[in-house]
């Protein structure tokens, strides 16, 4: 009996639930492409550290927080956004054939409106919380990178090109984030260094 009655809660409601959420969160965690993100937060935090203009005996570590949490939450609804729109392709490929879209493991429909409402709090939480400029420098990203990049990427090499605008631009929110402008030519060096960087990043990667 105490073995029936063990087994019986393993397999209850709150057992089920657990499980659920341990199966579930890993995909929603890699919906969002964690490793992209992190090198997104390294170039956003440099781009706010050198942008900032003030002393940095009074270095404003709230506002950095909230930019790097506002950019990520962005950057994460446009990796989910991503893999929604890829998914049929995803699926055809070897390397992305295991993305949680891609092997059936979180409906299409569930991506997508997973990627809107991070992308949709991200934006607003940097308006709010941060700038206008650097909310729109971060949905500006988005944009771009869904709507010109990724359909471009079984179109043309050119791709790369077109992928290079809004992949260059972490350090330039981090910039805006900081003082209010991009005005500064020491911002669009930091947004040159990169753009010219992804072309041998992808070239060794193709």
């Amino acid at each position: 009996m105490a073995g029936l009655s063990t087994s019986a809660l393993d397999v209850g409601p709150s057992a089920r639930h657990s499980s659920l959420l341990r199966a579930v969160i890993p995909d929603f965690w890699a919906l969002t492409k964690p490793e992209v993100n992190f090198l997104i937060v390294i170039a956003t935090f440099t781009g706010f550290y050198l942008g900032y203009p003030g002393d940095l005996h009074n270095f404003p570590l709230g506002l950095l927080l909230n930019a790097l949490c506002g950019t990520l939450l962005v950057a994460s609804g446009t990796g989910t956004l991503n893999q929604y729109l890829e998914y049929h392709f995803d699926a055809q490929m070897r390397r992305t054939r295991g993305r949680p879209v891609a092997a059936g493991r979180v409906r299409p429909a569930t991506a997508a409106w997973f990627g809107l409402l991070l992308s949709v709090i991200g934006g607003v939480y940097l308006f709010v919380a941060v700038n206008p400029l650097a909310s729109a420098l971060a949905l500006f990203t988005l944009t771009t990178y869904l709507l010109v990049y990724t359909p471009l990427k079984r179109k043309t090499p050119l791709c790369t090109l077109a992928g290079a605008f809004p992949g260059a631009m972490p350090p330039l929110i981090g910039w805006a984030a900081a003082s209010g402008s991009i005005a500064s030519g020491k911002a669009w060096i930091l947004y040159a260094l990169l753009f010219l960087w992804q072309f041998p990043h992808f070239m060794a990667i193709a």
